[in-house]
């Protein structure tokens, strides 16, 4: 897996925010690069630039190894994202990717819950394998 930082700021503003904002708040820095999209063109790629004020809002993407997005959340600057509903996403992913899709990861799943095989009987019978219950057990 591996995880990148873009905004439209220059690297000189992302190594003051590291060096002044984030060293307080996480120990030790972010463990990945930030890189700088001045011009806004991965934004537009990716849908989240806004050309008047200039600057990519707030998004992420799970990508997988085949260039695929598996998700996208884009939220605006008054909302913070959710890190461990990000690393619990990446998680279900990777299972379903490692299990051949041959199981999917139900809502709230997190790593050792029971995850669901589909197949034709098993639909408007998924209460009788799974209940959201479950997944607090794990959480």
């Amino acid at each position: 897996m591996q995880v990148l930082a873009v905004s439209t700021d220059s690297h000189f503003v992302h190594k003051i925010w590291h060096e002044e904002e984030l060293s307080h708040m996480v120990e030790g820095g972010i463990p990945y690069p930030m890189l700088s999209d001045a011009s806004g063109a991965i934004g537009q790629v990716y849908g989240v630039y806004d050309e008047v004020g200039g600057v990519d809002i707030r998004g992420r993407f799970i990508i997988d190894p085949d260039g695929i997005i598996q998700a996208a959340e884009i939220l605006t600057p008054s909302v913070g994202r959710n890190v461990d509903e990000l690393i619990r996403q990446v998680k279900a992913f990777q299972h379903v990717r490692a299990s051949g899709n041959t199981e999917v990861c139900p809502s709230g799943w997190r790593p050792g819950g029971k995850t669901l095989r589909p197949r034709p009987d098993l639909v408007g019978k998924v209460w009788k394998e799974w209940s959201p219950k479950e997944d607090l057990v794990h959480a």
